[in-house]
């Protein structure tokens, strides 16, 4: 799909892995983590990827699914030069909307701060957060590297 001059593609050959390696190891998701890492999460996920005609890649997002019941949207960025063009949103809506990812029984995601943006497609608060359980090991790519 093309925007102007950008373009959105699940293609996963497509996808400038140094590029994404770059964000992510500075987001505050997931500072430091390793090239490989990157690599293995991109090979078994779903990925969505805004290229810039002449500038490369410059969004990603993340969908770990088994494509019929459960799906987690990880990872999800545009560059700072490109906001304000509504890129999230062009992304957000092929997300939800990709053959892929319809008839799941549970969506999630996490976020620090943009809520705004991700109810605008449907996603809310845990109804029953009592229910959810996790295992976090926020410093995990910081020992990774020690």
């Amino acid at each position: 799909m093309t925007r102007g001059p950008y373009e959105l593609s699940t293609d996963p050959a497509r996808l400038d892995l140094d590029a994404v390696h770059a964000y992510l190891t500075r987001s505050y998701w997931s500072p430091g983590i390793p090239r490989d890492v990157v690599d293995r999460a991109a090979a078994n996920s779903l990925c969505f990827g805004i290229y810039h005609a002449g500038e490369g890649q410059v969004g990603f997002a993340r969908v770990v699914t088994d494509r019929a019941t459960f799906a987690y949207l990880c990872d999800v960025y545009v560059l700072e030069a490109h906001r304000g063009q509504g890129l999230s949103k062009w992304m957000m809506t092929s997300i939800v909307e990709h053959p892929e990812l319809q008839g799941l029984r549970r969506f999630m995601l996490g976020t620090r701060d943009a809520h705004g943006l991700y109810e605008q497609y449907g996603f809310t608060p845990l109804a029953n957060p009592a229910r959810m359980m996790e295992i976090l090991r926020p410093e995990v790519y910081r020992q990774a590297t020690a």
